[in-house]
């Protein structure tokens, strides 16, 4: 079976959001989407109708309007998921769905339609990846730790081996931290046993009989810390998307996309540390964005209560001619100690 799902981000007060719904009746929606009480957090999405849709774009868009009530503006493709058990209820005995991800951005808007969606901050999900006023607490007091009894608990030393470069690779210190590796971090949490999502699939495989992943540690008050758990592989898929939306921001300007069409300068800075869960340099950021004509002053002034009234800006477009990567840059991101 074929599926569709979106991710929808928009940024409103700093705050990085996606789109959630929990009431779901097309026929790959689980037992608990259908119901009246809802489900678990998941993201928008339904099958794939060839007969009704001409094209899988169509088709999500489609889904989620009815879903969110929301329409579509930039979307683009991120990945087919099709790992076997992406959905538990594979274990069961049920069908294999084949997933087409797409991520879209907007300006958050109200919310309508089938899906009880709702916009919650997608830091929720990742709270390891938000390093805006430093360094987060849950890395250095609980996922550390627990990384490293995962590795003490190895079955022999090449394996010891193997995970302590995994996790010094992904969990790296302050300026080794790639921002892009959300999914690697993710999966290792996954192979650890520290996230809800691999609990649930561990105990479907133990209920069924199935072979079991030795390597997990079996701490499940631990995993509860470790961010609001989505349905199936949703929050895999969340991660591909923010991965790839940091990665763009260096050299698409897809952050304008989630601005209105007159924007300060401190408005857009921090829409992008928003984005990319770190603190820029002030200066260097604004030096790095009037460079690279990436704006223009409008003329306009925005008056801030009690605050010296700030320059109003707007995307200028023609960079989009003029250069062929047109993104912000991070080359001055500094992490917060």
């Amino acid at each position: 079976m074929l599926g569709l799902t979106a991710v929808i981000v928009a940024v409103t007060d700093e705050v990085p959001r996606v789109l959630v719904v929990r009431r779901m009746t097309h026929n790959l929606a689980t037992p608990e989407q259908r119901d009246a009480t809802a489900g678990q957090d998941a993201l928008p999405f339904g099958p794939f109708t060839a007969d009704r849709d001409r094209t899988l774009e169509q088709g999500l868009r489609r889904w989620v309007e009815e879903q969110t009530g929301l329409p579509l503006r930039y979307v683009e493709q991120l990945y087919t998921f099709g790992d076997k058990y992406r959905d538990p209820r594979e274990l069961e005995g049920g069908a294999r769905v084949v997933s087409v991800g797409y991520m879209a951005l907007v300006r958050e808007a109200p919310l309508s339609g089938s899906g009880a969606a709702e916009w919650h901050d997608w830091y929720d999900y990742f709270p390891w990846e938000d390093w805006r006023d430093g360094r987060p607490a849950l890395l250095t007091r609980t996922i550390l730790p627990a990384l490293s009894r995962w590795i003490a608990a190895a079955p022999d030393s090449a394996i010891a081996a193997a995970r302590a470069e995994r996790v010094s690779t992904t969990f790296a210190e302050e300026e080794l931290w790639d921002t892009e590796r959300v999914l690697e971090r993710y999966e290792l949490l996954y192979s650890a046993g520290l996230v809800e999502e691999a609990l649930r699939d561990r105990a479907i495989r133990q209920r069924l009989g199935l072979s079991l992943d030795n390597g997990h540690l079996n701490e499940p008050d631990l995993a509860a810390q470790m961010g609001t758990p989505m349905a199936q592989d949703n929050r895999r898929i969340l991660a591909v998307a923010l991965g790839r939306l940091r990665g763009k921001l260096k050299y698409r300007p897809l952050v304008f996309d989630l601005l209105p069409q007159q924007f300060t300068l401190f408005r857009l800075q921090r829409t992008v540390e928003a984005l990319s869960g770190v603190q820029l340099h002030k200066q260097n950021f604004r030096r790095l964005v009037l460079a690279g004509g990436l704006v223009e002053a409008t003329g306009s002034q925005e008056a801030h209560t009690g605050g010296r009234p700030a320059e109003l800006h707007r995307f200028r477009r023609d960079v989009l001619r003029e250069r062929v990567a047109a993104g912000i840059g991070l080359p001055q991101v500094r992490m917060v100690d």
